[in-house]
């Protein structure tokens, strides 16, 4: 019998043991074998605490500190009109992370792996390369904003980065995935420092809710503004999300049987969220309307500083303490999600449940990377704030190439069996990844031709945009109705559905096709990220 479901055996492709057994979570167990029915309130209740932290903790470490430096700085340079993107971002979020869960709980492996397996190296060098490249500089930010935060109370960089560092590597590899989720949860309520926050600089309720419902930017749209709009979307739904989400549930242990519970856990995490990045927006508006910092963000110790000016009551200290708590659970969870992926690709024990002894190669990536992108902070003179917002805007440019292996997967029979993609989410899926295409589109014509009018331009892709949406969906309905009719797999069979190994199944066959839009989708893209360069490096002449 099948170990984890005590169905009859089937080869799994599940790589390290130590990803099977009871599910040891921060506030609770399930055993391995736990077939019970959850027919009470209380009994759910305690399954779900069990089993959230995967879901609240990708989506709290996203409000990292270059997410904390970025809502910042809408709040400071554009007031509340920016606030409008976040409630757009939550279907973004779940919608991406919902298929992330599935993933994990199905197949039993991480989001690397997978990649490399059923598309090939090449197109595994594509995804994951851009992930670890992404991944380093967004670690650096986090470093960042750990050098910022207790800058702010006169610490030298030069004491608070290398103790950041250790505090992280010693917090990680305890050999305890319980004890790594009970930190994480620590940093999680901490979080909520930010309703203080707004206590203190009480922003108005009508500007906020207009913000929020209300599409505009404050001096009308240009590349800079296109830039921060980018920066926020990359900030809030991150391509390492995808990579840590689907790996950590993986060594939680969570089985197509608790998907449900998992996909709350991911719901909950997308509010919380995007609550703190509104207030964020809202405490800095607030703050800076109408002062002489208004307009002229430079980083987030800047912006502690102004708070500490013009609102007192010791704000500045309380988003510095915000600022810090957000760089050590986001340089937690972005690092982890790339040990993850090391130990992925090259075949490691990678597992919070092993001691170092254990996976030598796993707590060693994971140490490495947090020393070099510690090591890029302490250099002189570095533009720190203009890095973080670059890490964030380039996090938005690559996110399509990320949704497009994620549905890519989603939708493989091979891997998820009865668990596949529906039809209504492949199509809601693939407006976001046109829409995140559209706007990294803006940014590169607004960047070659300065004087373009982002406006017109935004709405003349919208109409390409929907003209596309109409050939599409008319392709769909008339292949819709040659395809035979979708055999539906009762919930029972579905709850105990594993992929089996890799090496059992047959690799996916891309269609001409599909194969020229993924080579046109890489080469815009390797476009799209020097034009971001170029952009960057003109903001920072500018200063």
């Amino acid at each position: 019998m099948d170990e984890d479901e005590g169905t009859p055996e089937v080869p799994t492709a599940i790589l390290d043991d130590a990803h099977r057994g009871d599910i040891e979570g921060a506030f609770g167990t399930i055993r391995q074998h736990d077939l019970d029915a959850r027919r009470t309130w209380k009994a759910r209740l305690l399954t779900l605490l069990a089993i959230v932290g995967p879901g609240l903790i990708v989506m709290v470490g996203d409000n990292d500190a270059g997410g904390v430096a970025t809502y910042a700085q809408a709040g400071q340079n554009f007031g509340l009109t920016l606030l409008w993107t976040l409630p757009l971002l939550i279907p973004v979020l779940v919608v991406n992370q919902e298929m992330v869960v599935r993933l994990g709980a199905v197949t039993g492996v991480g989001h690397a792996r997978l990649i490399n397996e059923r598309f090939g190296r090449f197109w595994g060098a594509f995804s994951v390369g851009d992930l670890f490249i992404l991944n380093f500089l967004t670690i650096a930010t986090e470093f960042i904003g750990v050098s910022l935060s207790l800058n702010y109370f006169g610490v030298s960089e030069y004491v608070s980065v290398p103790i950041a560092a250790a505090a992280l590597v010693v917090m990680t590899a305890t050999g305890s995935f319980r004890r790594w989720e009970r930190f994480m949860f620590v940093f999680i309520a901490v979080n909520f420092l930010v309703i203080p926050l707004a206590v203190f600089s009480h922003p108005a309720a009508g500007p906020f809710l207009r913000g929020l419902t209300v599409p505009g930017v404050k001096g009308g749209f240009t590349s800079t503004s296109v830039l921060l709009v980018i920066a926020i979307v990359g900030t809030t739904v991150a391509p390492w999300q995808l990579f840590f989400q689907q790996s950590n549930i993986v060594d939680k242990r969570i089985t197509p049987r608790w998907i449900n519970y998992e996909r709350a856990d991911t719901v909950l995490g997308s509010l919380v969220t995007v609550f703190a990045a509104a207030l964020i927006i809202a405490v800095v508006a607030a703050a800076f309307t109408g002062t002489a910092l208004a307009g002229n963000f430079i980083n987030a110790g800047g912006v502690a500083r102004g708070l500490n000016h013009y609102v007192g009551h010791g704000t500045g200290a309380i988003f510095a303490v915000v600022l810090l708590n957000a760089s050590i659970i986001g340089a937690a969870s972005v690092t982890l999600a790339t040990s993850y992926a090391f130990g992925d690709a090259f075949g490691a024990h990678h597992s919070l449940h092993r001691s170092w002894r254990e996976a030598k190669f796993f707590y060693g990536a994971f140490t490495g990377m947090v020393v070099l992108a510690a090591g890029i902070v302490l250099i002189p003179g570095a533009p720190l704030g203009l890095i973080t917002t670059g890490v964030q805007a380039l996090a938005g440019v690559l996110l399509p190439s990320a949704t497009v292996f994620l549905l890519l997967l989603c939708n493989d029979r091979e891997v998820l069996g009865p668990w596949v993609n529906r039809l209504w989410l492949n199509i809601v899926a693939s407006i976001i990844v046109s829409i995140l295409l559209l706007m990294s589109l803006v940014l590169m014509a607004t960047t070659l031709f300065s004087q373009i009018d982002v406006n017109v331009l935004a709405v003349a892709l919208a109409g390409v945009l929907v003209a596309g949406y109409a050939a599409a969906g008319a392709v769909l309905w008339v292949q819709r109705g040659r395809r035979p009719p979708t055999e539906m797999v009762p919930m029972d069979n579905r709850a105990t559905w594993r992929m089996p190994a890799l090496n059992l199944l047959a690799r996916p066959k891309w269609s001409r096709g599909r194969l020229v839009g993924m080579y046109l989708l890489r080469g815009y893209l390797v476009v799209a990220v020097l034009l971001l360069l170029v952009k960057a490096i003109e903001l920072g002449l500018h200063k």
